[in-house]
């Protein structure tokens, strides 16, 4: 049987699937070119600088700090160049801080923790490793880059104080920003300075600037190879705006200078304006010591000091005004119909209300006048008890702030405290729901007991009393200029305290222009060419020696400038407080110091050694007194003419301030201080 052989066909599988192969190969070229067309060529703008960031790295470039000058434009406060070295922690090898540490001769575990640190605030952002390098640790860096991936390097600027002028408490200084300055501005990276005190502070958004930032080429090592302008990505930084003061840099460094080895302050301010021409708080501190690389000695030295250099006494202390409280006493006095500037009081010596309230100036006749240039206690404890007696304490409270006492001035500085002026309600919170009467209120009269103001206050008031009657604000900061922009100006502020009149103030005026010619200030306040005028002023002081107070204005007529000083610890005004004020007074007006002994006098003053030697006097008197029988008759012969020496003090030559300063015994004598008196309750 014949078989038959059947033919197979070629399958036509293989043919197909090799068809579908090259069709998803073609489709595949098809896609990917399409995406590198559109990659390279339609979205070139969008991806080719992102691109660009994986061969280039981003430098910072630092905003140069606004400049401050004062107000004919001298520089007070600039920049100097400083290195600095960076690090970017998600691109750092920890296996290079020895290197790092050998280059830069900080330890590891330094650097260790400077690194923990730059990680916790990002892992991704540039910090500031190392502040202010020397140049030759800033070069090595620089050679050896390329062996330390995610470390550079930045040129930044730390402030300098050109002149002789520090001024620390007007110009505050700078301090590494806080994590709660990071978290609150992101334009700050770590290891920026912020300002922390001052103007530093007040202006720091307007000082500050805007950083800038540039790109460079590196290499697969991170080496540098030039720099790569990138249009839409380099910023060029924009300069802080700069800040014209109202301080005048000559005043301001005698200020200074006078009050080298002592504690309190000085305010100087123009009366019409509200400009700051000069402010004082001593002791200082060196605010370069704290604008650079901060020395933890200095710093733990400042913090601990007990006589607190970072403390702002000008704005910021508390203390009683003493006798220079009276001329505010005398016009609300006026206001509640108690006196006129004409009504005479008998002075009987010591003043009776349940106890004897001191007074050591001469018993006789005051009138508004003679007791301002006498100082007379007694003259002001009447007005006090018939204000008490009468109900009138939260009126005299109100009326006493409309004089800027007591409550916050507005300056354009950070850290005012208010005062007290204690009303009834304040008197309740202290003591108690009618635990209190008239005798807790007479120490009040005369600028003790509860009262308390700032230097800067008692200045502001004393410039009401000098421009007739205007409340200023005061103001360091005159102008803001910044770079392409219209300066910002400040406008001066002040209000009218509508229920003085003029005649009464001038009243006032006249008194203050004799404590000066014929009181307590002549000895050092009188200048020969210039009519001051003034009030001095002893506030008790319960931890030690009393403090001394000087407010004044000049010339009387016609005022340019008010100076309110505060001497802590110093005794007397018119010995510690008014010499200060005086040579401030005389350089502004006339631009130099033509009384060198008075100079000398005040850069030579101890308030122990001068308490000494009128402690001796005295003695020395009475012992005088006590062998021949006519003691008084020999101490008066020697006393001032004028009877405002009352210890039988030697008044020639230097001494007669001293001498003189027992006229103003009269100011602490038996005023209670800071204790309760007697006296029922209103």
């Amino acid at each position: 049987m014949r078989r038959t052989q059947r033919t197979t066909r070629p399958s036509l599988q293989p043919k197909k699937s090799t068809r579908i192969l090259k069709s998803l190969v073609l489709l595949g070229f098809t896609v990917l070119l399409f995406r590198l067309i559109q990659l390279q060529i339609l979205n070139y703008d969008t991806y080719a600088p992102l691109s660009m960031k994986n061969s280039l790295r981003m430098e910072v470039i630092q905003a140069s700090r606004g400049i401050i000058m004062d107000r004919n434009q001298k520089i007070l406060v600039e920049n100097t160049p400083v290195y600095a070295i960076t690090v970017t922690p998600s691109l750092f090898d920890a296996e290079t801080i020895p290197l790092l540490a050998e280059l830069t001769g900080f330890p590891e575990t330094q650097i260790e923790g400077k690194l923990q640190q730059a990680r916790a605030y990002s892992w991704h952002r540039t910090s500031i490793l190392f502040q202010e390098v020397s140049f030759d640790i800033f070069s090595a860096i620089e050679e050896n880059i390329w062996r330390l991936p995610g470390i550079g390097n930045q040129i930044g600027s730390r402030r300098n104080y050109p002149g002789q002028v520090l001024a620390p408490h007007i110009f505050g200084y700078l301090r590494e920003a806080s994590p709660e300055d990071l978290n609150q501005n992101n334009d700050l990276q770590m290891g920026d300075r912020v300002g922390r005190s001052g103007l530093e502070l007040t202006y720091e958004n307007d000082l500050r600037g805007q950083k800038g930032a540039r790109y460079i080429r590196v290499n697969a090592f991170g080496a540098s190879l030039g720099e790569f302008p990138v249009d839409d990505m380099d910023r060029d930084p924009v300069r802080g705006a700069h800040l014209i003061t109202t301080l005048d840099a000559e005043l301001q460094k005698l200020g200074e200078t006078l009050m080298e080895g002592k504690t309190g302050s000085i305010v100087a301010l123009d009366p019409n304006t509200g400009e700051v021409l000069s402010l004082v708080s001593a002791p200082q501190f060196d605010p370069e010591k704290l604008s650079s690389t901060t020395d933890p000695d200095y710093w733990q030295q400042v913090n601990s000091d007990s006589l607190t250099p970072l403390f702002n006494r000008a704005i910021s202390s508390r203390q009683p005004p003493g006798s220079t409280f009276k001329p505010f006493m005398g016009l609300f006095g006026i206001d509640l119909n108690l006196i006129t500037p004409r009504t005479e009081i008998v002075s009987t010596g010591a003043y009776i209300r349940g106890r004897a309230y001191g007074d050591t100036a001469e018993p006789g006749v005051y009138d508004l006048e003679e007791a301002l240039a006498k100082s007379s206690n007694y003259y002001f404890f009447w007005m006090m008890e018939r204000i008490a007696t009468r109900g009138h304490l939260n009126r005299w409270s109100e009326k006493m702030k409309d004089f800027g006492m007591g409550e916050k001035t507005g300056i354009d500085l950070p850290f005012e405290r208010s005062g007290i002026m204690p009303d009834s309600t304040w008197m309740n919170q202290t003591f108690g729901e009618r635990k209190w009467g008239v005798g807790d209120l007479m120490s009040l009269g005369i600028g003790q007991g509860m009262v308390s103001v700032s230097p800067l206050q008692m200045a502001v008031a004393t410039s009401v009393l000098a421009n007739g009657g205007y409340v200023v604000k005061p103001h360091v900061v005159k102008e803001v200029r910044y770079d392409g922009a219209s300066p910002v100006v400040t406008v001066p502020q002040r209000e009218r305290v509508d229920w003085l009149r003029e005649s009464d103030v001038q009243a006032v005026k006249a008194g203050m222009r004799r404590v000066v010619t014929d009181g307590g200030g002549r000895f050092y306040a009188n200048i020969s060419d210039i009519a001051v005028a003034g009030k001095t002023g002893t506030a008790q002081n319960p931890h030690g020696r009393d403090h001394g107070w000087f407010v004044s204005f000049a010339p009387a007529d016609d005022p340019e400038i008010v100076v309110a000083v505060l001497m802590e610890n110093a005794g007397f005004g018119s010995i510690s407080a008014a010499p200060v004020a005086a040579l401030m007074i005389e350089q502004y007006l006339t631009g130099t110091i033509e009384r060198e002994r008075v100079l000398e006098y005040v850069m030579n003053f101890d308030a122990a050694e001068i308490e000494a030697r009128r402690a001796q006097r005295e003695r020395e008197a009475a012992e005088a007194r006590e062998a021949s029988g006519a003691g008084a008759a020999s101490g008066n012969a020697e006393a001032d003419t004028s009877g405002a020496n009352t210890s039988g003090a030697d008044t020639s030559g230097a001494s007669a301030g001293e001498a003189g300063a027992a006229s103003e015994n009269s100011e602490t004598s038996g005023t209670g201080d800071n204790t309760r008196g007697e006296g029922g309750p209103l």
